[in-house]
């Protein structure tokens, strides 16, 4: 399933302890998911605490990367804004999707950025692969997108998953986020990252209606087969 062009284990850690594995059983606010990702990374690098892969919903809300333009963001006054310090520009977050912040140590992994956010692509196009959806990677569109034929010709594309990544002496943070069943309404107060010509969509919105732990278990599946083993805090 894993795509042919990636080799199995690309970033593999090279020895220590596995990721840990968390899932966040209610919502968890922005402020205070940046400041659970600053104080992890710095325990990272400092090498007092493990790297983790943080699975999280959010509250409505839309953050703003260090690109962002205030043109792009229609409906200031809808939800709460944030500045996120993630590479990008605007993008929305709520119930119904999937936010996974990515703690890793690429010292101790692949001191490649370019390679690292093309791991990311790959592991959100596999995890998408385990439930018969076929994702894109596009030439100046960032994130993953899938192609929308039953919305006629010409034939379109919507974007199902985002990537904004950060890196602070090689150790990552912020990361993706993959649409399962988020209210796509929500969208409409942005011009998600910059990009008027396309759309969004999700699982549900493509005839999927697969739950939060179908998709988290596809997510791991897939880190493991990229990021190596991890282990479920």
């Amino acid at each position: 399933m894993l795509s042919e062009t990636l080799n199995p284990l690309p970033f593999a850690k090279k020895d220590g302890l596995p990721p840990e594995w968390v899932v966040a059983p209610a919502p968890v606010p922005y402020p205070e998911a940046l400041a659970a990702m600053e104080a992890r990374v710095a325990a990272i690098h400092d090498g007092t605490a493990r790297e983790r892969v943080w699975l999280v919903e959010h509250p409505p809300l839309y953050t703003a990367g260090v690109s962002a333009r205030k043109e792009d963001l229609i409906s200031p006054d809808r939800f709460d804004v944030f500045d996120a310090g993630r590479g990008g520009q605007y993008t929305y977050h709520g119930p119904g999707q999937r936010v996974v912040y990515v703690m890793l140590d690429l010292n101790a992994r692949q001191k490649d950025v370019r390679a690292f956010v093309q791991a990311l692509e790959h592991w959100i196009i596999d995890t998408l692969w385990r439930f018969n959806v076929e994702g894109h990677i596009r030439d100046g569109r960032v994130g993953v997108w899938v192609e929308r034929p039953d919305k006629g010709y010409p034939l379109t594309e919507d974007k199902i998953a985002a990537i904004g990544i950060k890196l602070r002496r090689w150790v990552s943070f912020h990361g993706i986020s993959l649409n399962v069943e988020p209210d796509l309404s929500h969208f409409d107060g942005i011009v998600p990252c910059g990009i008027t010509e396309y759309g969004v969509t999700s699982l549900l919105d493509l005839g999927l209606p697969v739950t939060m732990d179908e998709v988290d278990y596809a997510l791991r599946q897939s880190f493991e087969a990229i990021f190596g083993r991890v282990e479920a805090v």
